[in-house]
């Protein structure tokens, strides 16, 4: 009889092994739509919540994750880094001090480059001091179009994988029909005013523009902090114009908080055209949601937005706005009245592609 042979430890094949990837954040829908419907090997770390978050917010806001102390503490319970929102009011030394951290404990960094351009500064040195820390530190880059592609190697001397940005409304959205209505609405989301974006001159053009096209109406939406002093978003002066742009009954204006994702949606597909009113940014996920929606997006110049998704583009930058070209714009867009409207088997297939270039990604790294 031949003696017992000790057994062997089991080993998971490379193929089949979980990958912990540690999100920031995890809860965004950009985030959460790399996953496929059914899952897959990678798994995603919840948002801690953050101690610094208000009642109601967003729970990882600010995110956690970026405390290089959270980083040692929780080292062994991720694999890899996946840096993509909310680093806006991290300091470039408070950055390369998460850098250090991801490397002391040998975890890889994932960046996802969203932004070239931030949408919540008012000097452009501001984000690119953070990129400055993030794209030289990266193992792996990530953007959404080539013309950010092309401007990340040109500036870092840094190659980006281009992957587009997923679905942003559910199944159900994806397949719901739109409304009739007698009116064309284009609607202005000024949300909460931030420095890369300037609707009020926006709104004028619109205003004027429209009032030359039968059954023609100017929407404006925008958040109730914007017209309080005590808020950092207070933007003297914009809620008194449009407040009396809405008396004249040159635009319809809804002052309102957040809206939730259902609400979001719901105002986007009861919309003809969406104008980004922004003069700083990159790439927009209203813009894809418009286009879930089929939605006509009237983009700015400044970004890649027309590369993002198909929309007709104005002229608007940190330098001014063209009015001629905004003009011409939602005019093209009364009279052709295109529908770019995104087919849901396209979508469903394109987040699974998503999901196993991600998943690739990862396991190289590791």
């Amino acid at each position: 009889m031949q003696p017992a042979q000790p057994s062997q430890p089991s080993r998971t094949p490379a193929a089949t092994r979980i990958i912990r990837v540690a999100s920031v954040p995890a809860a965004h829908v950009y985030v959460r739509h790399l996953s496929p419907p059914g899952g897959d090997r990678v798994v995603r770390l919840a948002d801690p919540r953050s101690c610094g978050a208000p009642g109601g917010s967003r729970p990882w806001w600010p995110p956690a994750m970026l405390d290089p102390g959270w980083v040692d503490e929780h080292a062994g319970s991720f694999d890899v880094f996946h840096l993509h929102f909310g680093f806006d009011a991290q300091s470039p030394a408070a950055l390369r001090e998460l850098v250090d951290a991801l490397r002391r404990n040998g975890k890889p960094l994932v960046h996802t480059v969203h932004d070239l351009a931030g949408t919540h500064h008012r000097q452009e040195s501001e984000h690119r001091a953070r990129l400055d820390v993030l794209i030289p530190a990266a193992d792996r880059l990530v953007t959404l179009t080539p013309g950010a592609a092309t401007e990340i190697a040109t500036r870092w001397g840094r190659t980006a994988q281009v992957l587009p940005h997923p679905h942003v409304v559910g199944a159900t959205g994806l397949a719901r029909p739109r409304p009739r209505r007698d009116t064309f609405t284009v609607g202005l989301h000024a949300e909460s005013v931030r420095p890369g974006t300037d609707p009020l001159p926006v709104a004028r053009v619109l205003a004027d523009a429209l009032s030359e096209l039968p059954d023609a109406v100017l929407r404006v939406d925008c958040h109730p902090e914007i017209d309080d002093p005590a808020s950092h978003r207070y933007a003297p002066g914009v809620l008194d114009e449009l407040r009396a742009m809405d008396r004249k009954e040159r635009l319809e204006l809804h002052v309102h908080d957040l809206f939730d994702d259902e609400a979001l949606h719901a105002y986007l597909i009861g919309l003809d055209v969406s104008v980004l009113p922004h003069r700083s940014g990159t790439h927009s996920g209203l813009l894809e949601a418009c286009h879930d929606l089929g939605t006509t997006v009237l983009a700015p110049t400044c970004g890649f937005y027309a590369q993002q998704r198909p929309c007709l583009s104005y002229g608007h930058d940190r330098r001014g706005l063209d009015a001629a070209s905004l003009r011409d714009a939602v005019r093209t867009a009364y009279e052709e009245r295109p529908l770019w409207r995104a087919d849901p088997a396209d979508r469903r297939a394109e987040r699974l592609m998503l999901a196993r270039q991600h998943e690739a990604l990862y396991a190289d790294l590791l």
